[in-house]
C-alpha cells in the first residue's frame, strides 16, 4: 500500500474528527456507497455521497467533541481495512465513548467508492478476504 493512500485516509479521518463533511467527501465517487451496520433488522446501505453525509451528521450530532483516530492499515486490492478508535464526548456531558472497530474503504480510481462499517475489527478483515 502506498504511502499517498494511507496519507489520503488520514486525512479523512482528520476531517471527519472535525466534521468537516466537504473534506471528507470531496473526492468521492457520486456512486459513493456507504454501509452501516444497522440496528435491528440489519445492515444500512447508501448511496451517494450527500446522503452518506447526511447519516455521518446525525450519528455526530449528538457530541460536542469527535475524534476518530486510524491506528492500523491493511490492503487488500483495490480495499484498505482500518483499524481506529472513535471517542466521542456527548453534549453536556464529561464522560467520554469509546470504540474500537474497523471500516473497510473501497477505492476506485484512487478515490473512495465505498465505505463499509464492523463494530468488530475481525469482521473488516474477514469482509475484504485478508482472514
Amino acid at each position: 500500500m502506498s504511502e499517498a493512500v494511507v496519507e489520503s485516509l488520514r486525512a479523512e479521518y482528520a476531517a471527519i474528527s472535525r466534521r468537516d463533511w466537504d473534506s471528507v467527501f470531496r473526492k468521492a465517487h457520486q456512486d459513493f456507497e456507504f454501509k452501516t451496520p444497522g440496528r435491528g433488522l440489519g445492515p444500512v446501505s447508501l448511496r451517494g455521497p450527500e446522503r452518506a453525509r447526511r447519516a455521518m451528521e446525525d450519528f455526530f450530532s449528538p457530541y460536542e467533541e469527535v475524534l476518530v483516530e486510524p491506528q492500523q492499515f491493511y490492503h487488500a486490492g483495490e480495499r484498505i481495512v482500518v483499524y481506529f478508535l472513535q471517542r466521542c464526548r456527548p453534549k453536556g456531558s464529561t464522560a467520554a465513548v469509546e470504540i474500537r472497530a474497523g471500516h473497510v474503504w473501497t477505492l476506485r480510481d484512487g478515490r473512495p467508492a465505498a465505505l463499509e462499517i464492523f463494530p468488530e475489527r475481525e469482521k473488516a478483515i474477514a469482509a475484504a478476504g485478508l482472514e
